[in-house]
């Protein structure tokens, strides 16, 4: 459990409601009790005053659900037919996510199959759950959770291309980048940083893998990172095995350091559920709603971002965070890096747009075109 804002308290273990009620407490206002069996304390809670608290995903006794909610307890059960959990507390995990042998079979699987078969004109007569609220109420729920994660920490983004392969040079580019940045001392002011992607395959997994190594220091994480691409390599694309993909990235887990304290974060999308989330991100924000991962996925990297040469999801993520910084006072910027002058001035040319767009605005001195992921790492970390 943890304090958040203002009056709000988030219990997520029976033993922790207990402690608290234990100490005394009696008035539960603001309270988010998520997920517990509170079959065995429901005198206690009818003893408390609840009104204001909301229960998300219980299971009580016979008849405290009904006591509690005349109690003035907003009182949402689990919501049956839906493979995830609305209410979840925390991010995901690798692990959680590929739960089983294969991909198939897994949590992350089986959630993007729904997902694709959860339209109200084709939901079957005997199901009780809207998909739309239940996708409504996970993706709410990981909102707070991110939220909680990101406390005391320093997130900078890099984003890129899906397309990069295991082994090719875009892909090492982006694992160096990914160390660099998650190796970078901390300074006055600033916590280490917490290096943050898509979540998905390619230049996403790459930086993730970098930042993933770094917790046994750069020299170490460079070594590494150099025996973990020629590993990855055997395996370079989720296609046409994402189960075979899966498991090259699960033996350079096997033998990685502990990851660094700042964490790196992965934040995907079962609206592209076909690409797997890499298993390197050590926590996951995976949302079913893209339009709201992409605003997030930008918002929350207070850093800076770094941007791979990519096609047009990267492009996107170009122009709506300029959108932001575009508005935003001198204080509010967050840096844009460009890395690769051609590609962003001729092959993609993005580069000129965006410099016209921050001539005379707070940004103008916070964007940036280099060559290499090495100057990059510098203009974020100096």
């Amino acid at each position: 459990m943890r304090h958040t804002r203002g009056r709000t308290v988030d219990v997520t273990s029976t033993a922790e409601l207990e402690r608290r009620l234990d100490r005394g407490a009696r008035t539960l206002s603001g309270w988010r009790l998520r997920g517990l069996d509170l079959r065995h304390v429901g005198h206690r809670l009818r003893r408390a005053d609840v009104s204001g608290a909301t229960f998300l995903g219980y299971t009580f006794a016979e008849g405290d659900a009904e006591a509690v909610d005349a109690g003035g307890a907003l009182v949402l059960p689990a919501l049956p037919d839906v493979p995830v959990d609305c209410y979840r507390g925390h991010l995901y995990s690798a692990e959680e996510l590929f739960d089983a042998p294969t991909w198939a079979g897994s949590l992350d699987g089986r959630a993007y199959a729904w997902s694709q078969e959860a339209d109200p004109a084709i939901l079957p007569e005997d199901s009780t759950t809207p998909p739309t609220l239940a996708r409504a109420l996970h993706d709410h729920a990981i909102d707070l959770a991110l939220g909680r994660w990101r406390e005391g920490r320093s997130l900078v983004g890099l984003m890129g291309g899906h397309q990069a392969t295991r082994g090719d040079s875009s892909y090492a580019d982006a694992a160096r980048l990914g160390l660099l940045l998650a190796t970078a001392p901390a300074s006055a002011g600033r916590p280490a940083l917490s290096v943050t992607t898509g979540g998905g395959p390619g230049a996403m997994e790459a930086a993730n893998l970098g930042a993933r190594l770094g917790g046994g220091g750069r020299a170490a994480g460079e070594d590494a990172l150099a025996a973990a691409i020629e590993h990855l390599a055997v395996v370079p694309s989720y296609r046409p095995s994402i189960d075979a993909w899966a498991m090259t990235a699960r033996d350079v887990l096997a033998d990685a350091p502990a990851p660094p304290e700042a964490g790196t974060l992965g934040i995907p999308t079962w609206h592209y559920g076909h690409e797997p989330p890499n298993l390197f991100a050590t926590a996951i924000a995976k949302y079913f709603r893209n339009a709201t991962r992409e605003a997030i996925l930008l918002e929350v990297c207070d850093a800076g971002i770094v941007f791979l040469p990519g096609a047009g999801g990267t492009v996107q993520e170009i122009f709506q965070d300029a959108c932001e910084n575009y508005y935003a006072d001198e204080d509010s910027v967050a840096p844009m890096v460009l890395v690769g002058e051609r590609y962003w001035t001729e092959e993609i040319p993005a580069w000129p747009l965006l410099s016209a767009l921050a001539r005379g605005r707070a940004m103008e001195q916070h964007v940036h075109l280099v060559d290499t992921v090495e100057e990059a790492a510098a203009l974020l970390t100096d």
